[in-house]
């Protein structure tokens, strides 16, 4: 059985963590399935959009420490330079949207992983935890970028240096997460939406989300020269010559990617 699943369903190439007897802990070889995932998921032009999902009762728990040599634990740095940050670029600059599909726990570098999609939908039994704290370490893998500008820095400092977990209706009123649903229809509404975004205009997508990355750094000045840049891009596309016909003609637009 894979540790990692890849599937491709309608444009969404689905991503599954399947290692549902150690809730989808993190292992070395884990993070390079994950990272060679998503590198087929942006070669493959058939694929529009990623779900990344985990199997069983929980997404992700963090790193497999039992995985972990215990005399590499004091240069757990390198481990994180050499493994995780890699992945977390990865989902961040990958032109094409990424959703969680949030069911059970979340913790640690699992929150990250969380943290690190464009989009976010959860089960109602979800939790999220920054679990770092718990075993004296600080947050990584992403997590003190992506909570301060999801939830606010008060927020984000709460959960990291207690170690509490948040609960799916905590975290959509905070805006960690952008919708919750029944655990029983997480998978159908997770696959649902990540089609819907399969079907946009996903070039315009890729540089949506490469803007509000940047964007979220500099200054007003450099994000409005920013979008006059990515908009000229935008409207030398395929996508938007077809979403201006399709207006015209009050018709759905077929949108291609390009």
């Amino acid at each position: 059985m894979n540790d990692v699943r890849y599937e491709v369903d309608q444009g969404v190439a689905v991503i599954t963590l399947n290692r549902p007897e150690v809730l989808n802990a993190l292992t070395d070889g884990v993070l390079t399935a994950l990272r060679e995932a998503l590198i087929r998921a942006e070669q493959d032009r058939g694929v529009r959009a990623v779900l990344l999902t985990g199997a069983g009762k929980g997404f992700c728990a963090g790193l497999d420490l039992k995985s972990v040599d215990p005399g590499m634990l004091g240069q757990i740095d390198m481990h994180v330079r050499r493994d995780f940050n890699p992945l977390i670029l990865k989902m961040q600059q990958l032109p094409k949207p990424i959703l969680a599909a949030v069911g059970g726990v979340a913790a640690g570098a699992g929150l990250s992983l969380a943290l690190a999609a464009d989009l976010r939908i959860a089960s109602e039994d979800a939790r999220f935890v920054s679990a770092f704290i718990r075993i004296g370490l600080v947050p990584d893998s992403g997590a003190s970028y992506f909570l301060p500008k999801l939830i606010g820095v008060s927020r984000a400092m709460e959960l990291a240096l207690t170690g509490e977990s948040l609960d799916a209706e905590k975290a959509l009123q905070a805006g960690l997460v952008n919708r919750v649903v029944p655990r029983e229809q997480l998978e159908e509404a997770s696959l649902a939406w990540a089609q819907q975004l399969a079907e946009g205009p996903t070039y315009a997508m890729a540089l949506t989300k490469r803007m509000i990355y940047e964007g979220a750094a500099g200054s007003l000045a450099e994000a409005l020269d920013r979008e006059a840049t990515y908009q000229g891009w935008a409207a030398g596309s395929a996508d938007f010559t077809e979403g201006v016909q399709a207006f015209l003609e009050k018709r759905k637009a077929r949108f291609q990617g390009r």
